[in-house]
């Protein structure tokens, strides 16, 4: 679901103008005109006062001075792409420029991650991305670019828990009585996830090994379809963001069991988390972050790493990430470096152990 206050309307060739917040009367609103420009598709601006032309003439003007893009290498509308929009929105205002929201989906968000990789590393060029960004590189043979020297991690943006879910007619109450019933028939529970080595698919695998429990996946285009078969009963349990199963878990059509963080989600408070249910240890977490290409400048890191955990700590921005489930979750750019690369070597022993392949 895109935030409310943004409106997107598709134009030519995908061309989508998306105002901030409305300037003084006194200031001038920037105006920018890209019909039959391919570089313009599928793009989103967030249009600030423009800066005084000397300012923007001016070789020697401090960074940044000109607009930045934010590749999303996913879709409209999802989470990555609304994260996008709303640090966008802030992070224009806090640097004087307008953001460019850059929708550049394919194989899984390597296609924009590649963009990203090549484009000069001059810190007009970033990406916002997810815990997906290491599961898609742990599980790739070939990855078009080095995700540890071509990428380099700004700041996280956000943090959120995956919640294992059954539907109402499902015996187990509980995490442990789930497991119960696994153990004491290996392989005769399903599992769904939103794809062959999706987050969602490996931290269920990771599941049953530390559980000690074997059950079958079946893997789906998108949790949506997964939904309705857990509620319909052709798979017992699934292991999915919270914003994804809440109306359902509200309604009453399927039962929360467990968390995956490591602490009880403040979203739903009353659900354990799986450490705590019979599986010590145990924890998986979802995140976004802000990403540049490799090399960019140290200064520019700290700028953006600066500005945006500035942006982070408000509670504006508190209240808008709750709607998807996450907690503002700001780091140091070292912080950040080290989540990554320690996810992206932890996911790839996994989906070695378990033998997972991409779609």
């Amino acid at each position: 679901m895109i935030p409310r206050h943004v409106a997107s309307a598709p134009g030519a060739h995908g061309l989508r103008a998306v105002p901030a917040a409305r300037p003084p009367a006194s200031r001038v609103v920037l105006s920018v005109a890209c019909a039959l420009s391919t570089a313009c598709a599928g793009a989103a601006l967030y249009l600030l006062p423009a800066a005084p032309a000397s300012a923007q003439a001016a070789p020697t003007q401090p960074y940044p001075n000109r607009p930045l893009r934010f590749v999303v290498p996913f879709t409209p509308g999802g989470s990555n792409d609304i994260f996008g929009r709303i640090v966008g929105q802030r992070l224009s205002e806090s640097l004087g420029q307008p953001v460019l929201i850059d929708n550049r989906p394919g194989a899984g968000g390597l296609l924009g991650a590649g963009i990203v990789a090549k484009a000069p590393p001059d810190g007009y060029n970033l990406m916002i991305h997810s815990t997906s960004f290491t599961t898609n590189v742990a599980i790739q043979s070939k990855v078009p670019f080095d995700p540890f020297r071509d990428i380099a991690p700004v700041t996280r943006l956000g943090m959120g828990a995956l919640m294992i879910t059954v539907s109402a007619e499902f015996p187990a109450k509980t995490m442990q009585e789930l497991i119960a019933l696994a153990r004491a028939k290996p392989g005769s529970l399903n599992y769904g996830s939103s794809g062959s080595g999706g987050v969602n698919h490996l931290a269920t695998e990771v599941l049953n090994r530390m559980a000690k429990v074997q059950t079958v996946h079946v893997p789906y285009k998108g949790i949506g379809p997964a939904l309705i078969d857990l509620m319909g009963g052709q798979i017992q349990f699934l292991l999915s963001g919270i914003p994804n199963v809440m109306p359902q878990v509200k309604s009453g059509r399927v039962r929360a069991l467990a968390v995956s963080t490591p602490v009880r989600s403040p979203f739903v408070p009353d659900v354990p988390t799986i450490a705590e249910s019979g599986v010590p240890g145990y924890a998986a977490v979802l995140w976004w972050g802000l990403f540049a290409p490799g090399g960019t400048p140290k200064p520019i890191i700290d700028r953006l790493n600066a500005e945006t955990v500035k942006v982070l700590q408000t509670a504006e921005m508190r209240e808008r990430l709750a709607a998807e489930g996450a907690e503002p979750a700001g780091t140091t750019p070292e912080e950040f470096t080290r989540i990554v690369r320690d996810e992206i070597l932890f996911w790839r022993k996994v989906a070695r152990e378990a033998g997972i392949r991409p779609d």
